[in-house]
């Protein structure tokens, strides 16, 4: 059951870094189109800085869970690899049990500034007039998934360090490097 979920959240995290891919490409193509048009003086297409600014939020945002799930945010382990395999495994869950209230305390502070926008009909001062809820609420729904994610995966560690399955463990909270062996 636990292996299950485990594998369902990297194959979740996958299809969003697919997705997230996908819109950085589109954003590229946009912005290298409106540069060319505007270098052979065919006017802009105009708001390419504004929804490059969104797709950065929306990418910075979801992002976060891809690279939990794959482990590739930085760790500073200088002490981490001075325990033995026990306390090792130890640091790595209060490190995971840390993150995850860091992530819960961010995507519970996202929500306010969202309902705001979307009581007070906020619309960007540019001229695109872009209603903010649209790109706050992909960011936010990023921070939530984070938050999912980051719970999910905390919960899924500590089964399988609760039932003694290092090897398992290690491959969810561990270093995931050679020297973590």
């Amino acid at each position: 059951m636990v292996a299950k979920l485990h594998g369902a959240l990297l194959r979740a995290n996958r299809l969003v870094a697919l997705v997230l891919g996908a819109a950085l490409i589109a954003t590229v193509l946009f912005i290298l189109v409106d540069v060319v048009l505007r270098k052979l003086g065919a006017g802009s297409l105009g708001g390419s800085d504004e929804l490059s600014g969104y797709v950065m939020a929306a990418v910075a945002s979801w992002g976060l869970a891809c690279a939990l799930v794959e482990r590739a945010h930085v760790r500073i382990d200088v002490l981490r690899l001075r325990l033995t395999a026990p306390g090792r495994a130890l640091m790595d869950i209060f490190a995971m049990i840390v993150t995850n209230g860091i992530v819960l305390l961010i995507a519970w502070h996202c929500w306010p500034v969202l309902a705001k926008t979307l009581a007070r009909g906020s619309r960007a001062n540019t001229p695109l007039e872009t209603p903010l809820w649209i790109p706050q609420g992909i960011w936010f729904a990023g921070w939530a998934w984070f938050a999912i994610s980051a719970t999910a995966l905390t919960l899924i560690g500590l089964a399988y360090f609760l039932s003694g399955q290092r090897a398992r463990f290690d491959a969810t909270l561990g270093l995931g490097s050679e020297l973590d062996a």
